[in-house]
């Protein structure tokens, strides 16, 4: 599975913005999409996840409430809408696919990020 990550741009706080992730190659719908960040100096820590029927979702802390996951298979796309931004959201933004929805960064396919910066 190819992954193509977009949509990340400046952004001041309290605004949004949306995430695509497009993926190519395989059966789209057989795989679960996540989405991770990784911030400045810091690690890469996950934001949410859907499994690959769309049914399920799951969220870190930090996200829910303020970001929701979807997809739509017919496009082979998944998407992240983040609201209500803040500083703390800084930073480089990866979509990853693989058989199975996980927390952890132990995805087999990823996309190659993009940038999300939230600064007055």
């Amino acid at each position: 599975v190819q992954l193509q990550a977009s949509g990340g741009g400046l952004v001041q706080p309290g605004g949004s913005l949306r995430l695509s992730c497009v993926a190519s190659g395989r059966t789209f719908g057989n795989f679960a999409v996540g989405w991770f960040r990784q911030g400045p100096g810091k690690e890469r820590e996950f934001v949410a996840v859907i499994t690959g029927t769309g049914f399920s979702t799951t969220y870190s802390d930090s996200a829910r409430g303020r970001f929701t996951i979807s997809r739509d298979n017919a496009k082979n796309t998944v998407y992240l809408q983040m609201n209500s931004l803040n500083p703390e959201d800084t930073g480089v933004y990866f979509c990853a696919a693989d058989a199975r929805a996980r927390t952890s960064a132990v995805y087999e396919f990823w996309g190659q990020g993009t940038q999300v910066t939230v600064s007055s």
